[in-house]
This record gives structure tokens, sequence and C-alpha cells, in this order.
């Protein structure tokens, strides 16, 4: 592929930024270009589903959320250190274009890009900026948004691309439904790539507070922290519901296309996948988000019935069990939800998302224009 030119992807440590990110490498390198990712050792692990022809770097980064005060205090080094050892590499082998995807460990590439005055771009996946993203939404030439609207800073104009999945995903776009009945229902847990403790808190003691009738027919797939793990079987044991417990499914495509029913934290590309394949959800947004960004992604999709919102803050046992029965025991409730997650889906986000990277890199070649 000597030759072709090279698309330089920045994404952070978790499943919320990679998972896009690895849907537009999968596209790019079916193009025939070139595909570099940067990220640090935390987003490494979330790499091994990348195309093998995507090079990847792993560069020094931190975050100011993690760690003791000397930790906090190292973090301006780490990023610098970062920033110095992208400069090197992308004047080495300049990219056509960078795409960040958000996270901290997209500022050394972004600051890099920016210093060298390479075309760049972020992809927002969320209905609020992240903060790195926030900080580089002024720097860069376009804003692509995955939630449509998306709070932007005054002055910053946004393109609505929607959320890229995974080619897993879009193998299983629009998978027929199938309803709630009479027979074994799957139903599939999951709180982001690296689980959600009140899920794991509250989803055992609602599903065990089911009528026996309903219990019986469950089988559950819930994605839980390492931590967790034991007290979650242990809870499921105790209510005499057959689940499978693991921190991480490298199915969840294959999960969502045979679910009944899907429990969720809604981060943005959790929703990508939900209404891409389209299947009815019981939203529990995270709390803490930033700018409680997670609310904002739901909307939405809320709005259009395809989901049922539960605040994280009083959360019990008994008001999810509730919810839970009302869409197992309701199949035409349930078919409709189905079909209004599917209506809101952008299956082609990706696509929007290539041709945005490839205007941007054509019209900086055209024009000769200063970047």
């Amino acid at each position: 592929m000597a030759g072709a030119p090279l698309l330089l992807i920045a994404a952070g440590g978790t499943g919320g930024h990679m998972f896009p990110a690895q849907a537009l490498a999968e596209a790019m390198v079916a193009k025939g270009w070139r595909v570099r990712l940067s990220t640090d050792a935390r987003g490494a692990r979330y790499a091994g589903n990348f195309p093998a022809a995507v090079e990847r770097v792993v560069l020094p980064s931190a975050t100011f959320a993690r760690g003791g005060v000397l930790a906090k205090l190292l973090v301006p080094l780490r990023i610098a250190g970062g920033v110095t050892s992208a400069i090197a590499k992308l004047a080495a082998d300049r990219p056509a274009v960078v795409v960040g995807f958000g996270g901290y460990p997209t500022i050394p590439a972004l600051a890099a890009a920016w210093v060298l005055r390479l075309p760049r771009m972020i992809h927002e996946q969320n209905g609020v900026l992240g903060r790195v993203n926030r900080i580089f939404a002024p720097r860069v030439m376009k804003v692509a948004c995955g939630t449509w609207p998306t709070r932007l800073p005054e002055g910053i104009e946004g393109v609505a691309v929607g959320n890229p999945v995974r080619q897993a995903v879009l193998d299983r776009a629009a998978a027929p439904y199938i309803a709630p009945g009479d027979y074994p229902m799957d139903l599939l847990v999951i709180g982001g790539s690296q689980g959600a403790r009140v899920l794991s808190d509250v989803v055992p003691a609602a599903l065990a507070a089911l009528p026996d009738s309903l219990k019986t027919l469950l089988r559950v797939a819930h994605q839980a922290r390492a931590e967790d793990h034991d007290r979650v079987v242990a809870a499921y044991q105790a209510g005499g519901l057959a689940a499978e417990v693991a921190p991480f499914f490298d199915d969840v495509p294959r999960r969502l296309s045979e679910a009944q029913l899907v429990i969720s934290r809604s981060g943005a590309s959790s929703l990508a996948d939900i209404t891409v394949i389209g299947r009815p959800a019981i939203l529990i947004p995270f709390a803490a988000a930033t700018g409680d960004h997670q609310t904002a992604n739901a909307a939405a999709l809320v709005q259009a019935g395809g989901a049922v919102l539960m605040a994280e803050a009083g959360l019990d046992a008994a008001a999810l069990s509730a919810e839970i029965s009302a869409i197992l025991t309701q199949p035409f409730r349930a078919e409709t939800m189905a079909r209004a997650a599917l209506s809101q889906g952008r299956p082609d986000a990706t696509a929007r998302l290539v041709a945005l990277v490839e205007t941007l890199a054509g019209a900086i070649q055209a024009s000769g224009a200063p970047q």
C-alpha cells in the first residue's frame, strides 16, 4: 500500500471511543487507505478486533480523573511526552487526515496535528462534548456529531453523521425481532465496555422478583466488572436464574440480535448498536457522566418510544422488575418498541464519516490552503 494516503485515528481507552474508531478503520482500510491507530495502553486493550492492516501506536498519555496527588501532578509531563513523540512520528510520515474520537489518549495526536497544521477533525459520540473534544473543537476543521443535536460551544458548527458501528453490528442490522412469549427469552445486560456497578447491584434482584412463570423462561447475559463477578453470579444463583456473567462480551452484536430485551447504560456506542439492530431497551444513564451526557444521548430514543428511561438516583429492584415485566408480558408493546428503536438507527453513519474524511483530505489538497 505504498503511496496510499494515511489516516491517523486517535481514540481513548474505552469501548465508547474505540468502537466507532474501529468502524472508521474498517471502512478506510477497505477503501485502500493506510490506517494508524494512536492510543494509550488502556485503549490498546480494545483494539484486538481492528483490521490486521491497522498499525497500532501506543503513546504516553494520562488523565486527571484517576490516581493520587502525585499521579495528577505528573499528568502534564506524561501528556507533553506523548505530544513530543507524536510530532516526531507525524512529521516523518504525514497523515492526510487526523481524526480524534475523544478521551485523554487523543491529546498527543491532535496536538501534534495542530502544531504541524495537518487536516484534522473530531468525532463526538455523545450529546455533550467530552472534555478533550471541547478543548480541540475550536482547533479542528470539522466537528462530526454522533448524537443529534449535540450541545456545542458558541461559534462551533457540527456535522450530524451518527455514531459508526462495527461491521459485526452492520451484519445484524434490522435483524428480525422475536417478541416475548412462552418460550426461552434472552435478556442482555450491558453497562458499557467496563460494566456498571449499579446494574450489578440492582438487576439480579429485579429479575429474582419476577413471577416464577416468567423468571424460568429467562436466559440472562450480564456484563459485570471483574471485581463484581462472583457476587453477581451468586445473586443470580440465589434468585434461581440462568445467567452468564462476564467482564466483557466480544459478541455483543449477536447477543443483541437474539435478545428480547436489553438493559443498558446509555453510552453513545451502546445506543448505536441497539438502534441499528433494533431492540427494546431499559436505559439507566450513568449519573456522573460529564454534563449528564448519557441522559442527553437517550432522549431521542425514549421520545420515539424505543426505550424506557430510569434514573440511577433512587433506582430500586422493585421498580426495575415492574418495567421488565411490563415489556416481557406485552408482546405487542415489545414489538412496537423494537420498531421504534430501529427507526432511530443510523447504519449509514460510517459512510457519512468516511465521506467527511475524504472531503476534508481532498479539499485541503485541492486548495493548498493553510491548515
